[in-house]
């Protein structure tokens, strides 16, 4: 079999330079109006030969069985604003980068920008990063996508890693697209599930499409590196191993870029927000609690089990619930120990943000509600009925 690799083919070259333009690793130079290919710094990621009009790039050979992987799984680990700590959804990717780096035989890897983050490359290492890339500098203590940007890019140009990972956050869902872009590889947003498939050795990324209506997997085979964005909440947290350490790599900053964005202040969120990811307790409000009243009912239940008060989207569109407590696709994921989904037929797009909750109860009428093919209890009734007479056997209870 032979030697994988991509050639030129001189007669077709014409010289428009869209393959150094398509090269992320700068491996392709024009030279008298024809390309010319660095072998040592290509990485035979194809985008050259997917890019060239005029079928002048070619690959050569095929590989035997999986693609080898050529360099490492990283995880752009984001620390909270006014926060010395990594957002949860860091820690659940780097979990997961473990995993995804012992099916490939490469180390899982952390890359963190910002200035006095110690706690943060503690909570790298103990999380499972096996190496972690620290850039600290006065320009990154604030997040700055086209400072971060110009960072990473060069970051990934250098060490070439094959899979890139970030949460899909606000602050994850303004840099990894524009690191995509920079970078003319694809990003896959919004995966619920990451694996390697072992057949082709590639990342498996799936992520609800059509409105959530169907689960698609997608496969970056010619570009690297593999880049996906993973809601919070999506994956479980791993168990922090005390005294794990990362290997540091230190990278130098000599010349800073400069910041696209004047800061003005931080407020942060008000004592008392709501926050579902936290919540170890849902009870959520769907469109068959019929309105306002039938909410408040939801809402009392919540408070009684020391819980917080959800709800699907049809709700709040209704305006009965404020968005904060929207669970699903457009609103939170989340991971609680308990969810109890009450007037809520059970859609797709409601059903990806609560799947991860360990014990699922429905209430609803409906006895053919999808939502009951995911609940662990199914109670088949008028909630204004059930609500009542749960909430007088948790009053009827004696307090420990």
């Amino acid at each position: 079999m032979a030697k994988r690799g991509i050639r030129i083919i001189e007669d077709k070259c014409r010289g428009c330079k869209l393959c150094v333009k398509a090269c992320p690793f700068g491996a392709i130079r024009m030279v008298d109006r024809k390309a010319v290919i660095d072998y040592a710094s290509c990485t035979l990621c194809g985008s050259c030969v997917s890019i060239c009009k005029f079928d002048a790039i070619e690959s050569i050979g095929e590989s035997a069985g999986p693609r080898q992987a050529q360099g490492d799984v990283w995880v752009f680990c984001e620390c909270e604003t006014g926060k010395d700590e990594l957002a949860p959804v860091s820690l659940e990717l780097l979990g997961l980068a473990r995993a995804l780096a012992a099916d490939l035989g490469v180390r899982a890897c952390g890359v963190l920008l910002g200035q006095g983050v110690e706690h943060c490359v503690r909570q790298a290492g103990e999380a499972g990063a096996e190496r972690l890339y620290l850039a600290e500098n006065p320009a990154l203590a604030r997040f700055d996508d086209v400072v971060y940007t110009e960072v990473l890019a060069e970051l990934v140009r250098q060490y070439d890693p094959e899979i890139l990972l970030g949460g899909a956050t606000a602050v994850g869902r303004a840099l990894l697209p524009r690191l995509a872009v920079e970078l003319h590889t694809g990003l896959t947003a919004d995966c619920t599930e990451l694996a390697i498939d072992p057949e082709t050795g590639l990342l498996r990324q799936t992520r609800p499409a059509f409105g959530g209506n169907i689960l698609a997997t997608i496969t970056c085979e010619n570009h690297r590196p593999q880049m996906a964005t993973v809601r919070p909440a999506v994956l479980p947290r791993p168990a922090p191993v005390a005294g794990r350490q990362a290997e540091i790599v230190a990278v130098p900053l000599a010349t800073p870029p400069k910041p696209s964005l004047e800061w003005l202040s931080f407020v942060p969120r008000a004592a008392g927000g709501v926050d579902l990811r936290e919540a170890e307790i849902i009870v959520s409000a769907g469109y068959g609690t019929g309105g306002p009243e039938g909410v408040k009912l939801v809402a009392q239940l919540a408070e009684a089990l020391g819980g917080v008060l959800g709800s699907s989207r049809p709700a709040v569109d209704a305006g009965w619930v404020p968005y904060a407590h929207q669970v699903g696709q457009t609103g939170s994921t989340v991971q609680p120990k308990l969810y109890i989904a009450c007037g809520i037929s059970g859609a797709i797009q409601h059903v990806v943000g609560m799947q991860n909750a360990e014990v699922v109860v429905a209430i609803n009428r409906d006895p053919e509600a999808p939502i009951f093919n995911y609940a662990d209890y199914a109670l088949v009734g008028d909630l204004f009925e059930i609500i009542p007479a749960i909430l007088d056997e948790l009053k009827a209870k004696p307090t420990a």
